[in-house]
């Protein structure tokens, strides 16, 4: 029996559950592919579901992780798209458990797409799952388009930075919120006006904006609807209240929750920008495997500039 290291918990809890574990090695089944993992991006989904179980209600023992970056080992029956040697990256099987914290994964072989040569795999796997989120956001969901005023919340953050990116791509003026000590970084990726949340309320400072982008939450969506034309598009990805339902349907602004799912065409966008040199993930920091509890640790803190990535 083949095997592999893998981080595992046997209860849900704070990073210390975290462990290194033998297990056995996945084999690809019909229409699958077996990646070999060489960098596995770490998100707030991840140490919610270490904590909690997440959206999925997940029973330990189980291996965290959804993006990943790494070479095709092996394919299974029906499989055409790649060979192995293939060089991939993808947010396989969201939401529920790639298993991306160990040295191998499977999952379907249009989960994911090939990795821009132009980059490595850490910064490939620190952009599937935020990337994907702030493109199906921005683009499937608002309908982004040239010349749209757009205000991204969490500017510095893992979706914020690539949000950021992403509508300048499409040609929209970029406001972005964040505190002070990140308005450099975000401007260089292309924001037009960043607004220092804690000394400027952005409901006041902002207005007639056509998408809001908000991946925090709380009370930030019913102020955000100050900020939006009538008709406008507020696009969050943490579920909303009837009380902001409500109060957008009054001025025919469309507000809801979106789920960020796995897309093949929007990998292949994303990639696309990445190759054009207008997308780049910025990387907090990297740990090895082994200290997959230390990037949760830090994750939680709450103040990183981008993303954090593992590598296997």
């Amino acid at each position: 029996m083949a095997t592999m290291r893998a981080v595992s918990q046997d209860t849900l809890g704070g990073p210390e559950v975290l462990k290194i574990v033998e297990v056995e090695r996945p084999e690809p089944g019909p229409v699958e592919i077996l990646v070999r993992v060489h960098a596995a991006g770490v998100n707030p989904t991840d140490w919610k579901a270490r904590a909690t179980g997440g959206r999925a209600d997940l029973e330990p023992p189980f291996t965290l992780g959804f993006d990943v970056s790494g070479v095709v080992e092996a394919v299974g029956p029906g499989v055409t798209l790649y060979r192995p040697g293939d060089e991939v990256f993808g947010m396989p099987r969201f939401p529920h458990l790639a298993g991306a914290y160990a040295e191998y994964v499977t999952a379907p072989p249009r989960h994911f797409t090939r990795k821009p040569a132009s980059i490595d795999h850490v910064q490939a796997a620190a952009l599937p799952l935020a990337a994907l989120t702030a493109w199906q956001g921005l683009v499937d969901t608002a309908g982004l388009r040239e010349g749209q005023r757009v205000l991204i919340h969490a500017a510095g953050g893992g979706v914020g930075h690539l949000a950021v990116q992403i509508a300048k791509a499409r040609g929209a003026h970029v406001i972005g919120t964040a505190r002070t000590a990140k308005h450099e970084l975000i401007r260089s990726l292309g924001a037009d006006e960043v607004i220092d949340y804690t000394e400027v309320d952005f409901a006041s400072a902002v207005r007639e904006v056509d998408v809001v982008l908000d991946p925090i939450g709380g009370d930030y969506g019913l102020r955000s609807l100050r900020t939006l034309r009538d008709g406008g598009v507020l696009v969050s990805i943490l579920p909303v209240g009837e009380e902001l339902r409500a109060a957008a349907a009054e001025r025919g602004i469309a507000a809801d929750f979106t789920l960020v799912e796995p897309d093949y065409a929007g990998m292949k966008e994303i990639a696309a920008l990445v190759e054009a040199g207008r997308l780049h993930a910025e990387i907090d920091s990297v740990f090895p495997l082994e200290e997959a509890a230390k990037a949760h640790e830090l994750g939680e803190r709450g103040r990183t500039t981008g993303k954090i990535v593992l590598t296997v």
